[in-house]
């Protein structure tokens, strides 16, 4: 059995995790059959672990983890794989695939460039 975690940073403001989770529901819209969850390093729960052992109890027997960083930084190249390490020695008969962060993503570059040259109506002004 197979799972999907979208892993992101996290933060102290609760309405930080929306788009997280508005790209799990929409992964559920499509195959309401599909294990999707969403974890964070850091401010927000669940943890990765606490994610990884929920799926296991489950059955699940292959995880993917999507890094939802659009930035590239430590969290992406050093942390993560780190972490699915760490796991992978907890559960050694489980299999980890780690995605690329989903901004070394080509199709994301390219959707973000979209809607930047869009000339949708600003919300608010800049300062």
């Amino acid at each position: 059995m197979q799972a999907t975690i979208l892993f992101g940073h996290g933060s102290s403001d609760p309405a930080w995790r929306i788009p997280i989770d508005k790209v799990a529901q929409t992964m559920l819209s499509t195959d309401p059959e599909a294990l999707v969850r969403c974890a964070f390093l850091e401010r927000t729960v669940p943890d990765l672990a606490t994610a990884v052992a929920e799926l296991v109890h489950q059955g699940v027997t292959q995880i993917t983890v999507v890094p939802m960083f659009l930035g590239l930084g430590r969290h992406a190249r050093e942390d993560m794989p780190l972490l699915v390490s760490h796991l992978q020695a907890i559960y050694p008969a489980l299999y980890f695939r780690l995605n690329p962060s989903v901004g070394d993503e080509p199709e994301v570059i390219a959707l973000l460039a979209r809607i930047a040259r869009s000339g949708r109506p600003a919300t608010r002004a800049c300062p």
